[in-house]
C-alpha cells in the first residue's frame, strides 16, 4: 500500500468553494487561501443559526499505545462512511503541532484513505494560526518582561512569574533557562522557560472561546504572576491583552478543508491533551453543527483524558450537547493492556504482539471496560470502533466485541484505513442508531464546588484512584486560587496519557493507587484550573530518531517524508 502522502497527493479535490456551498455556506463567508483552504468568518454562526442542529458525536479511545490507536483516521472515516449511508457529515479536528509532526508521532491528518488534505498544509503551517499564537503569547511575555525593566509598577513578585514563552518545536533545552543576560540594558536576570505552543493558555482559548469579543475578554483575564501581596496580574494590568486580540483576530476564524472523499473537514486550534483540554475550537462547533447531518469531532487521548475534558470543559462552556460517542480500539493495545507486551515509539512491535491470541485481548479488557464506563458515566450512548489492521485475526475481533456486548455496547469493525469510508459503513450505522437513543447528558460536577473537591471526583469516577495527595506547593498554590476567586474553574490533571493511572506503567484498568499532584497552575483566561501529576512535561524533547531526519525537498520541490 502506498504512503499517506502518495495517497493524498493522488487526491481529487473539489474547490472549497464547493465544499462549503454543500454545507450552506455561501463565498460572501469565506477567505480564500487559495483552492483548497479558507478560512469561515465568524458571522457564519448567526448566518447559520437558524438551520437544523446536527447529532453531535465525539470520537474518543482506550488508553493508546505510545504508537497512538488511529482515532483521527476513525474519525475521518467515519465522516466519510456517513456519505456512503446517505447522510450528511462534518468533521471537526484539531490543528497538528508542528513539534510532534517533527518529532516521534508525524503529521496528525488521519491515514491511508481515511486522511484530511492538503495534507502538507494541514501539517505545517496551515493559515498561520500557530504562529499568531506563538505570537501573541510572546508579545506578553516581551511585555512583561518590558514592564519589570521600566520599574515595575505593578510589584510584580519576579520569584512568582508564571507566564513562560512559547515555540511549536520540540525543544528539552529550553525548558529551563535563564534570561536577561548581559547588561544593564538587557532586561532583569530571571528564571523562566518555555512550553510548546501547544501548551500555550492563549492556544487553550482559541478552542474555547465562543466569539471575538470573548477572545478579547479571556485575553485580558490571563494571569502572568503576582505582586508582592500575592494579588494575581492579569494581561489587561499590562495592557497588553488589546494588542494580542489584534494578533489573534483572524486566527479564530475556523479552517475549512476537506477528506480524501470531499467530506468537510474544520481544523480549528490544537491544545496540548496533556495540560489543555485537548479538542478542537468551539466556534468551529458553533459553525459545524448546522452544515450537516452528523458533526463528528475528536478528543485527545482516552476517554479519561480527551472525553472527560471534552463532556466537562468544553461542552460546560459551549452548552452543546453530545449525542453519542465512539471509542475507538485495537487489538494491539488491549494486548499491551494485558501487561504480557512493552511497545515502544520507533522500534518494531514485538513478534509475540502480533500472534494470535484472543486470551491476551480478553486479559487487556479491563481498559476498554473503564473507559466505556467512562463515557456512560457523562449519560452519552458509546459506540466501539474496532480500527482493524491487516495482521488481526477474527478470533481477536471476536473477544472485543464480547467485552463490549458484555455491557451492552455495539461493536463495529473498521477497515476505512485501506477502504475509505466503505470501510466504516457499519460504524456509520451503529452511530446513527446510538444517536437516535434517549440523551441524558450531564456533566460530572457543579461549577461551585471547590477545587479539590472536583480533583477528588475526576480522580475517584473516571481514573479510579483511591484518593488524592497534595505536595505542599500544589496545596499552597489550590488554596491560592480559591482565595483569588478562581475556584468555579473547571479542573484539568494533567498526566501520562499512557495509563489511566498517573503511572504510565500501570496498564489496564488500576485500583489501589493515589494520584499525585505536585503542582497547580490556573489558566485563568481559558477557563480551567490544571493539576500537574507525576512526570509531565510542556515542553517535549525530541526522540534519538526523530521523524525530522527523513524528511527533505526532492528535485522537484516536492516534500518527501511527511507522514
Amino acid at each position: 500500500m502506498d504512503n499517506d502522502l502518495t495517497i493524498a497527493r493522488r487526491a481529487h479535490l473539489k474547490p472549497i468553494t464547493k465544499i462549503a456551498s454543500d454545507m450552506g455556506i455561501g463565498p460572501e463567508l469565506l477567505e480564500m487561501y487559495g483552492e483548497h483552504v479558507a478560512k469561515i468568518k465568524l458571522g457564519a454562526i448567526e448566518r447559520l443559526a437558524d438551520r437544523p442542529r446536527a447529532k453531535y458525536v465525539v470520537v474518543s479511545a482506550i488508553t493508546p499505545t505510545p504508537l497512538g490507536e488511529g482515532k483521527t483516521t476513525t474519525t475521518v472515516g467515519l465522516g466519510q462512511a456517513m456519505q456512503h449511508t446517505g447522510r450528511r457529515a462534518t468533521i471537526a479536528i484539531r490543528q497538528p503541532s508542528m513539534g510532534p509532526t517533527f518529532g516521534i508521532k508525524g503529521g496528525a491528518a488521519g491515514g491511508g484513505y481515511s486522511q484530511v488534505v492538503p495534507m502538507e498544509l494541514l501539517n505545517l503551517h496551515l493559515t498561520g494560526d500557530m504562529h499568531a499564537v506563538t505570537s501573541a503569547h510572546n508579545l506578553l511575555a516581551a511585555m512583561l518582561d518590558n514592564h519589570l525593566f521600566r520599574g515595575n509598577e505593578l510589584n510584580i513578585d519576579l520569584h512568582n512569574i508564571t507566564w513562560r514563552r512559547v515555540l511549536d518545536v520540540d525543544d528539552r533545552a529550553l525548558r529551563n533557562i535563564v534570561i536577561g543576560l548581559g547588561g544593564k540594558s538587557d532586561g532583569v536576570t530571571r528564571q523562566s522557560g518555555f512550553d510548546i505552543t501547544a501548551a500555550s493558555e492563549i492556544m487553550g482559548i482559541l478552542a474555547l472561546a465562543t466569539s471575538l469579543q470573548d477572545l478579547r475578554a479571556r485575553l485580558g483575564r490571563i494571569v502572568v504572576g503576582y505582586d508582592t501581596d500575592n494579588q494575581p496580574v492579569d494581561a489587561e494590568r499590562l495592557k497588553a491583552a488589546g494588542a494580542m486580540a489584534v494578533m489573534m483576530r483572524d486566527a479564530i476564524k475556523p479552517n475549512l478543508l476537506q477528506t480524501l472523499e470531499n467530506t468537510p473537514v474544520l481544523v480549528h486550534a490544537g491544545p496540548f491533551g496533556n495540560i489543555a483540554h485537548g479538542n478542537s475550537s468551539i466556534v468551529a462547533d458553533l459553525i459545524g453543527i448546522h452544515t450537516a447531518d452528523y458533526l463528528i469531532t475528536e478528543a485527545g487521548f482516552g476517554a479519561d483524558m480527551g472525553a472527560e475534558r471534552f463532556f466537562n470543559v468544553k461542552c460546560r462552556t459551549s452548552g452543546l450537547t453530545p449525542d453519542a460517542a465512539v471509542l475507538v480500539t485495537t487489538v494491539r493495545a488491549l494486548k499491551v493492556h494485558s501487561g504480557i507486551h512493552h511497545v515502544v515509539a520507533g522500534r518494531p512491535l514485538p513478534p509475540a504482539l502480533l500472534q494470535e491470541n484472543p486470551d491476551e485481548v480478553h486479559a487487556g479488557g479491563a481498559n476498554l471496560r473503564k473507559q466505556l464506563e467512562n463515557i456512560k458515566v457523562h449519560g452519552v450512548t458509546p459506540v466501539v470502533a474496532i480500527n482493524s489492521f491487516p495482521g488481526d485475526f477474527a478470533s481477536e475481533h471476536s473477544a472485543i466485541q464480547e467485552i463490549a456486548e458484555s455491557l451492552g455496547v455495539q461493536v463495529a469493525v473498521c477497515n476505512n484505513f485501506i477502504e475509505g469510508g466503505k470501510g466504516a459503513i457499519d460504524l456509520a450505522e451503529k452511530v446513527a442508531e446510538a444517536a437516535q437513543k434517549p440523551n441524558d447528558f450531564h456533566l460530572l460536577y457543579p461549577d461551585d464546588l471547590a477545587l479539590r473537591e472536583k480533583i477528588e471526583i475526576v480522580a475517584r469516577q473516571i481514573y479510579g484512584a483511591e484518593g488524592v495527595d497534595y505536595a505542599p506547593p500544589a496545596s499552597r498554590q489550590l488554596d491560592n486560587y480559591e482565595a483569588n476567586g478562581f475556584g468555579k474553574l473547571p479542573v484539568i490533571i494533567a498526566k501520562t496519557h499512557l495509563s489511566i493511572s498517573s503511572d504510565p506503567s500501570l496498564k489496564g484498568a488500576p485500583t489501589g493507587w493515589r494520584l499525585p499532584v505536585r503542582e497547580a497552575r490556573a489558566s485563568v483566561g481559558a477557563g480551567f484550573v490544571y493539576l500537574i501529576c507525576g512526570d509531565i512535561s510542556t515542553m517535549p524533547g525530541l526522540s534519538a530518531h526523530p521523524a525530522a531526519e527523513g524528511m527533505d525537498i526532492d528535485d522537484a520541490g516536492e516534500i518527501v517524508g511527511l507522514s
